[in-house]
C-alpha cells in the first residue's frame, strides 16, 4: 500500500443511560485519542493557559472565591498554601488536580486525555477516587482517556470503551478498594515534612504527642495531640492534622485523626477538635463519632488589644468545635503507650507518659 492507514468503527451508546464517568482505555497506539477527538472534540481538554504570575486560585474566571475553594477541595486539593502559588510552581500531582478542578467546575461534560499519566501510580489511584467523588457530587460528566488499567477500580467509571477489540460495556459501581495505612508514633521532628501544607501556620507545640500514617510505605498524614489543663475537667485537643496533597480527597487525614481520638478517649478525658477547615468541618458534621459543641465562633481581640497571636488563633475567622463521642480504643492505646497495660475497655485512667515510637498493625480505612 502507498499509505499506512488505521480505521476504527466505533459505537458508543452513551445516550441509552444516564452516566457521570466514562473511560476510554487501552495501550499506547490503540486509537484512544483518535476516538476521543472524534467523539468528544468540543469537550476535549488537554490543559489550560495558566498565567505564571498569578496564583491558581485566582484563575477560575468569574467564580466566587468560596466556589473556587470548594472546587479545589472537592478533587482532594485542600492545601491552602499551594493555592497561592502559580501553576508552574506546583507538583505534578497538584497540577493534575487543579486542572481537573477547573475543568469540572464548569458543570459541563469534559474529556481529559492522558488521564493520570503524569503522576505516580499511588497518586493516580487516590486522585482518581477523589475526582470521581467530585464529579458524582456535582452530577456532571467526565470522560477520562488513559492507558493505565490500575485506575479502573478507583475511578469506578459508569462505562468503559477499549479500542482494542472495539469493546464497550456498561459497568456496575462497586466499592473502591480499601486503603491500608500503617500508623506509628513519631517525634515532633516529623512535622517538618508536613508543616508547609497546614492551612494556618507551620508551628507545633514541643510537648505534642505525634503520629504519622504511611500508605504503601510513604508518609501520607500527620496528627498531633496536646493536653489542655483545666482545674475541673482537663481534656485532650487535636493540635495539628495534615494530609499531604498527593493523598488528599479520600479521608486518610480524617481516619488518622479519628484513630488517634479513639486512643486518647480511653484515658477517660474528653477529646476536642477546633477547626476552620471546611473539609474537616463537613466530615465531622456527618460522622456519628463526633458531636458539634460550638459553631461559627469568631474570637475577638481581648481588652489588651494584643494582635500578635491573631495568626495562630481564630481571630476574625469562623471556627467549629467538635467533641469525639465514638468508641474508645484501649488495645491500641496500650500498644502506643498512651495508657498503662492491663486496663479493660471503658476504664478511665490518666494517660501514661508517652513511650518511644511503636508500630501499629495495618488498619483499613
Amino acid at each position: 500500500a502507498k499509505r499506512s492507514k488505521l480505521e476504527w468503527k466505533v459505537d458508543l451508546p452513551i445516550e441509552e443511560r444516564p452516566w457521570n464517568i466514562g473511560l476510554i482505555i487501552g495501550p499506547s497506539g490503540c486509537g484512544k485519542t483518535t476516538v476521543a477527538k472524534t467523539a468528544f472534540n468540543k469537550e476535549l481538554i488537554s490543559g489550560y493557559d495558566w498565567d505564571g504570575k498569578k496564583a491558581v486560585v485566582s484563575q477560575f474566571g468569574e467564580m466566587s472565591i468560596k466556589d473556587v475553594c470548594s472546587a479545589l477541595s472537592s478533587v482532594g486539593f485542600s492545601s491552602a498554601p499551594s493555592w497561592l502559588r502559580p501553576f508552574h510552581a506546583l507538583s505534578n500531582g497538584e497540577q493534575f488536580r487543579v486542572t481537573l478542578a477547573r475543568a469540572i467546575s464548569s458543570g459541563e461534560m469534559v474529556c481529559i486525555d492522558e488521564f493520570t499519566s503524569v503522576v505516580d501510580r499511588t497518586v493516580a489511584k487516590i486522585g482518581s477516587c477523589a475526582v470521581a467523588k467530585a464529579v458524582r457530587k456535582k452530577n456532571s460528566q467526565l470522560v477520562a482517556v488513559s492507558c493505565h488499567y490500575d485506575i479502573v477500580e478507583w475511578l469506578q467509571p459508569d462505562w468503559t470503551y477499549e479500542p482494542i477489540g472495539n469493546k464497550f460495556e456498561w459497568r456496575s459501581l462497586r466499592r473502591r478498594p480499601d486503603i491500608e495505612m500503617e500508623v506509628r508514633r513519631c517525634t515532633v521532628a516529623a512535622w517538618e515534612l508536613f508543616k508547609a501544607h497546614h492551612y494556618l501556620n507551620s508551628t507545633i507545640h514541643k510537648a505534642a504527642a505525634c503520629f504519622i500514617a504511611e500508605v504503601d510505605g510513604r508518609p501520607a498524614a500527620f496528627a498531633s495531640v496536646i493536653h489542655f489543663p483545666h482545674p475541673v475537667s482537663s481534656s485532650w485537643r487535636a493540635h495539628r492534622v495534615v494530609c499531604l496533597p498527593d493523598f488528599q480527597g479520600v479521608g486518610i487525614g480524617n481516619a488518622l485523626d479519628e484513630f488517634v481520638a479513639s486512643m486518647f478517649a480511653s484515658t477517660g478525658k474528653s477529646y476536642f477538635l477546633t477547626t476552620g477547615n471546611q473539609s474537616m468541618i463537613h466530615s465531622r458534621a456527618r460522622s456519628k463519632n463526633w458531636k458539634m459543641n460550638r459553631s461559627k465562633r469568631v474570637a475577638k481581640i481581648g481588652a489588651t488589644g494584643n494582635k500578635s497571636l491573631s495568626s495562630s488563633l481564630s481571630y476574625d475567622r469562623n471556627t467549629y468545635s467538635f467533641k469525639y463521642v465514638g468508641p474508645s480504643n484501649v488495645e491500641d492505646a496500650q500498644e502506643f503507650g498512651i495508657v498503662p497495660t492491663g486496663l479493660s475497655q471503658g476504664s478511665a485512667k490518666p494517660a501514661a507518659r508517652p513511650k518511644g515510637a511503636k508500630r501499629k498493625r495495618r488498619a483499613s480505612n
